[in-house]
């Protein structure tokens, strides 16, 4: 099975490319990337391309993906690093260009497109909704809405909603992964408090990856029970832990 990855130099992607790359199940892992991935580097699955405009996809680039079966779709940036416009881009343009652009190189196969998103995104915002909360959430739903266009059918989604992200237990990754602002730069602090006083909110970097592979190379039918929600395309921090048995 061969399944692309965006955002490998992160904190979450670092945990779905350790993932990936020890699952017997996958024979490929097409990274697309801005720059080097040293936890790729020796892998003879890993197929790291450098790519610098996620806008735009040229075919030298889509042929290496035409037979993929499905995306984790991890890159991202604090909202707190860039400005609101830029942030826009990052987290709702890119994503989207690429569900396009994969869908017609793949189709009519099924394509998983998991999307990272984050716990407190919203498609219902409000007056005092965070710019994190509306731009996570307008991706998912605007995914979603994307997979009922006939020309992108073949798309899948799902968004993920992790919560505070947890790499403490995952020592395969340590040092593979860029610090930033947000739950990265304070976890020290910040993790032993949710894992103390709110488990259920915590989203431990080896299960998550596992969790966010596996989506990518099942059926893509759609998920039930709680914790899921938007036509069974949404699943939330509770509905994470539920399906990985944490």
């Amino acid at each position: 099975m061969h399944l692309i990855l965006t955002g490998a130099t992160g904190l979450v992607g670092s945990g779905v490319l350790h993932s990936m790359l020890t699952n017997a199940s996958v024979s490929k892992v097409s990274i697309l990337s801005r720059r080097p991935v040293p936890l790729a580097d020796g892998h003879s699955k890993a197929n790291v391309i450098i790519h610098k405009d996620f806008s735009s996809y040229p075919s030298e680039v889509l042929e290496q993906l035409k037979d993929a079966d499905g995306v984790v779709w991890a890159q991202g940036i604090s909202m707190m690093q860039v400005p609101k416009d830029q942030y826009e881009v990052l987290t709702h343009d890119y994503p989207l260009s690429f569900a396009k652009a994969i869908s017609s190189t793949t189709s009519p196969k099924p394509f998983k497109f998991v999307y990272v998103s984050g716990e407190g995104a919203t498609t219902k915002p409000t007056y005092f909704s965070s710019l994190f909360a509306i731009v996570k959430g307008r991706t998912e739903a605007d995914l979603l809405a994307l997979s009922k266009d006939p020309a992108y059918s073949n798309l899948r989604p799902f968004s993920v909603r992790p919560g505070g992200v947890d790499p403490t237990h995952h020592p395969e990754i340590q040092g593979h992964f860029n610090q930033r602002m947000g739950m990265e730069k304070f976890g020290g602090i910040l993790l032993p408090i949710l894992r103390a006083t709110y488990k259920g909110m915590v989203s431990p970097t080896k299960d998550l990856g596992v969790f966010l592979t596996g989506l990518a190379m099942g059926d893509g039918a759609p998920l039930e029970g709680k914790g899921i929600e938007a036509e069974g395309r949404t699943i939330n921090n509770v509905g994470f832990r539920r399906l990985a048995g944490i």
